[in-house]
């Protein structure tokens, strides 16, 4: 089930420079100092109706503790925030404040947008998980460029009854990626191809998972086409070819992976906690067999999600704009945000609650127990410069490799090289 930001507020929606006019610099260096006081704006993506009251009651804290400041709230829907964001950058309007993702970090750090909180905010660091902290970090480019704020990464959900018509083990799914492949041939061929196991092509975080170096050592070329690299694609054409994986999959704009798993046309879909509960309501025939298990990494480290808040250079009025984003991702706040959404916590302390340690019995828990350890050591395998286009270049070119138009390399080497060209 592809992660969207739509089904669980994160998603590694992707941006572009490409005619956003984002080439003047805002750029300021050093500690800010300044007293707490004053207007600031602060934008969120997505987050009316459903979690105004939660927000609200942040801002409103927030008023208490520093009197004399005053925090308006603007909520931005899903559809076109990124394009909205990049406007406002060009023309340099953009909120005191702003809900962004490190892939749009990206751009606007990179055009000196946003202030780096490692000099601004030098002692914040240690509040945050490193990798959520290093989520922020911009390749070739000193600093931090957000604050950490929620987090989400996933088990494996996978149909045990599917597994045990097929012949395969319900209480042993696989957890590398060589499982995989064997997993979903038997599967193909003993259910004579009317199930596959899979939903979808690998996303640039599979590469990740895989065991692939996605970029140079200072982020200036994807490496993605390497051996290894290869080696997945011709795994997933192996796969392709028994029937492993569905035909639509191959489609430009496919979404529809987890309605395939849903209506138990696939055997196992990546997903998050939030898919519990919509299996609970929605399919409960597939509920009644949902296995769980943890994701298929050939790293030991899962893959993470990441979004955060961060403070333009524009912004007149930095004090109050840093304070507020420590505010709205502390200990705290962000604790009290995992318990109304299905997130998790970047702060340290947030992750140290029961909440996130402690299992009552329920699938609900035990998917949020092992979802927050595996946080820990997750990586954020998607490159900050990945944008859409890039993804769609990938997936166009695996969907080339998968009919056999492309040998793997062929593929895996016009994807780098259309990536290499939108980076530059």
């Amino acid at each position: 089930m592809r992660t969207t930001r739509r089904v669980f507020l994160i998603g590694l929606a992707a941006a572009t420079l490409a005619g956003c006019g984002l080439s003047g610099t805002n750029e300021q260096g050093g500690a800010v100092a300044g007293e707490v006081k004053g207007e600031i704006t602060f934008q969120t993506w997505a987050l009316k109706p459903k979690y105004t009251q939660y927000v609200e009651g942040v801002i409103a804290s927030f008023q208490q503790e520093h009197p004399g400041t005053t925090v308006k709230w603007i909520d931005q829907p899903a559809d076109g925030y990124l394009t909205k964001v990049l406007a406002d950058a060009s023309a340099g309007s953009l909120p005191d404040v702003i809900n962004v993702p490190p892939d749009l970090s990206f751009p606007l750090a990179k055009a000196g947008q946003l202030v780096n909180l490692d000099e601004a905010a030098a002692d914040a660091k240690k509040d945050y998980l490193d990798n959520a902290w290093a989520a922020y970090a911009i390749p070739g480019k000193a600093g931090t460029y957000g604050f950490p704020w929620y987090l989400n990464t996933g088990p494996v959900f996978y149909n045990k009854a599917l597994f045990q018509q097929a012949g395969l083990n319900p209480d042993s799914p696989p957890t590398t990626f060589a499982e995989l492949e064997t997993a979903a041939l038997t599967m193909a061929q003993k259910t004579d191809r009317k199930v596959a196991m899979l939903g979808q092509t690998p996303a640039i975080a599979d590469f990740g998972l895989y065991g692939v170096e996605m970029m140079n050592a200072d982020g200036t070329k994807f490496t993605f086409n390497s051996a290894k690299g290869v080696e997945l694609v011709e795994m997933y054409k192996r796969m392709y070819d028994a029937g492993g994986l569905v035909a639509e999959a191959l489609t430009q704009n496919y979404t529809g992976s987890g309605a395939k798993f849903m209506a138990q046309q696939t055997a196992l879909t990546p997903g998050s906690a939030y898919d519990l509960g919509k299996f609970k309501t929605d399919a409960p025939s597939l509920y009644a067999n949902i296995g769980i298990t943890k994701p298929i990494t050939n790293t030991g480290k899962a893959n993470m999600f990441v979004h955060g808040v961060s403070v333009p250079t524009s912004s007149k009025n930095k004090p109050t704009a840093l304070a507020f984003g420590r505010f709205v991702t502390n200990a705290a706040n962000q604790l009290a945000f995992s318990k109304v959404a299905t997130i998790f916590p970047s702060s340290r302390d947030g992750m140290k609650d029961p909440y996130f340690t402690t299992e009552d019995g329920s699938d609900e828990a035990r998917v949020r127990v092992a979802a927050a350890k595996q946080l820990g050591d997750s990586v954020n395998y998607t490159p900050v410069q990945f944008s859409q286009q890039m993804q769609d270049s990938l997936r166009q070119n695996l969907a080339d490799a998968m009919l056999g138009k492309k040998s793997a390399k062929q593929a895996l080497d016009d994807a780098v090289a259309e990536c290499d060209r939108l980076l530059g």
